[in-house]
């Protein structure tokens, strides 16, 4: 069996991610700041290399080699632009694109070595659409559909995909935390969707599988929306 690690892996998409790649027959191994109560779940902090790189040796002792990496890890925060304090813009920028950037270097020589690998990125699809008041989000989240793409490049003769999912209005933690703030309105928001509902963490879980399994080998460097119509 192969052995995927899902980042933000205790609550919503990441949560949704991990359940389906074990139903999938994965070995699965979450990170996430608050595990929860899962078997292999491991606390830790993404923008911390130390930590992330000391989860990675337990999970190689445990399970195996890392083979798949989805990065749902995320944070994000609703200011206008012009009251966001550098740190708040850095925070955001450290959890959405640095924590990638630290996981996909931790996991890679497992890939290169085995000669296979699938990474996806959650993005978002406000990378498509903008989204006011989510400055340092949206930059953060665009900034990983780039690094996708040359990742793509770069790796896919070692035999690794790497793709990206932007989810679009999708029933989680963190979108409710949101509504119950002010900062949006689900119902109005399902009116705008063309398939009139909102997404479910399930939704994007099922366009993970599919980007890892092997019928998606010759898929790479894609950003495959999944967002009920709402950005083409």
């Amino acid at each position: 069996m192969k052995t995927a690690v899902v980042t933000g892996g205790g609550s919503g998409i990441g949560q949704a991610v991990a359940a389906r790649l074990r139903a999938d027959r994965f070995n699965v191994a979450t990170l996430d700041l608050k595990p929860g109560d899962d078997r292999f779940g491991y606390a830790a902090d993404v923008t911390d290399r130390g930590q992330v790189d000391a989860a990675l040796e337990e999970i190689r002792t445990a399970l195996g080699p890392v083979t798949v990496l989805v990065n749902a890890a995320g944070l994000e925060r609703f200011k206008r632009f012009t009251d966001l304090t550098f740190e708040d813009w850095q925070r955001v920028i450290d959890v959405n694109l640095h924590g990638v950037f630290h996981c996909i270097q931790a996991v890679l020589p497992d890939m290169v070595e085995a000669g296979w690998g699938r990474i996806v990125n959650i993005s978002s699809s406000s990378t498509h659409s903008g989204q006011p008041y989510m400055s340092s989000y949206v930059a953060a989240k665009s900034a990983v559909n780039g690094l996708t793409k040359s990742l793509a490049l770069e790796y896919g003769p070692a035999g690794i995909t790497v793709n990206a999912v932007p989810p679009g209005f999708i029933d989680t933690p963190m979108l409710r935390k949101s509504e119950a703030r002010g900062y949006l309105v689900v119902e109005k928001n399902i009116e705008a969707t063309p398939v009139r509902r909102i997404g479910r963490p399930e939704d994007i879980a099922a366009a993970c599988a599919f980007l890892i399994s092997e019928e998606a080998g010759y898929i790479t460097g894609q950003i495959l929306g999944v967002n009920g119509g709402r950005n083409t």
